[in-house]
């Protein structure tokens, strides 16, 4: 009876079936409720195929994205160029899935330093309290309080240039976005931890573990994270769509990658100047973004009703 008490919510199956004498694990209840979101379902394979596309694409349309065609400039969809072109000619469609690459990287990897430095702060502040708490949150405070497309456009502004020479022009701009956009979003994460610690480590279970003497860290290991977990993975989703967003934004206003790196960014950024003339241009890397955007804050609903024990469905 005492070793029962130790366990989690997570490990005591929380989401079991109350209709039902038997019960399921953790992992395929909450695939069920992910699976009555049909919003979410369709975004998963609408989101994976355009992965997939991106990565796969490439080698099977082989068009070089800075091939110029002065003969095909600004030409629409045709068959010999699916997507059309731009004003020098070059295929939009190569240049889209390639770029694709590009922004789906800068949205994950930014999305990873966000989850880890959010993750890692909100946990320490949520299990000491006291000054180190007060000091992280007050941490916190500063940065939601700094004008974050200001301060973004500086600091690329500034570095970009040196970083280039260091590590070349592609990687010194991916790492400089990335860890600058990851950089201003985990404070978010951090609060949310924190929030979610402070509600775990009242609960029975870490009482009972800890009145058994089970020591701070395997509290936090065993315990407190993986129950906190669930808001965590939801915010994420929602992290990689504000930081594709946020590098198009950066590539729209000239700060982001150079030309011939064709994010969907700096695709909307060299058409903007002719959109009466070449609407395409515009139109389907705005698309790309949008539907990207919109499918992984579909997912983010899903993971958020999946992950939710108190919620029947």
């Amino acid at each position: 009876m005492a070793g029962s008490t130790l366990e989690s919510p997570i490990d005591s199956a929380t989401f079991a079936v109350s209709a039902g004498p038997k019960s399921v694990s953790p992992t395929y209840e909450a695939w069920r409720r992910f699976r009555r979101h049909r919003l979410a379902v369709a975004s998963c394979f609408i989101l994976g195929f355009m992965i997939l596309a991106v990565i796969f694409g490439p080698m099977i349309w082989t068009v070089p994205i800075n091939d110029i065609d002065f003969t095909a400039k600004l030409q629409g969809p045709s068959w010999r160029h699916p997507l059309g072109t731009d004003d020098l000619g070059q295929d939009l469609l190569a240049r889209m899935l390639y770029g694709g690459r590009i922004s789906l990287a800068v949205g994950l990897a930014a999305m990873s330093i966000a989850i880890c430095v959010g993750v890692l702060i909100g946990a320490i502040a949520g299990i000491s309290r006291g000054s180190v708490d007060a000091a992280l949150m007050w941490l916190a405070d500063l940065f939601l309080s700094l004008p974050q497309l200001p301060l973004l456009l500086l600091l690329i502004y500034f570095f970009r240039d040196p970083l280039r020479q260091i590590a070349g022009p592609e990687l010194g701009i991916f790492a400089l976005i990335v860890v600058v956009i990851g950089g201003f979003r985990w404070m978010p994460v951090a609060r949310l931890v924190r929030a979610q610690f402070f509600s775990l480590r009242e609960k029975e279970f870490v009482e009972s573990a800890r009145a058994l003497g089970a020591s701070v860290p395997r509290q936090v290991v065993r315990h407190i994270m993986p129950n906190a977990m669930g808001p965590v993975i939801v915010a994420a989703t929602i992290d990689v769509a504000i930081a594709i967003i946020a590098e198009s934004t950066l590539s729209f206003l000239g700060l982001g990658f150079p030309p011939d790196i064709p994010t969907w960014g700096r695709l909307l950024y060299d058409a903007k100047d002719l959109l009466d003339f070449a609407p395409h241009w515009a139109l389907f890397p705005g698309a790309a973004i949008f539907f990207t955007v919109l499918t992984i804050n579909f997912i983010g609903d899903g993971l958020r009703d999946a992950l939710d024990p108190r919620r029947v469905l």
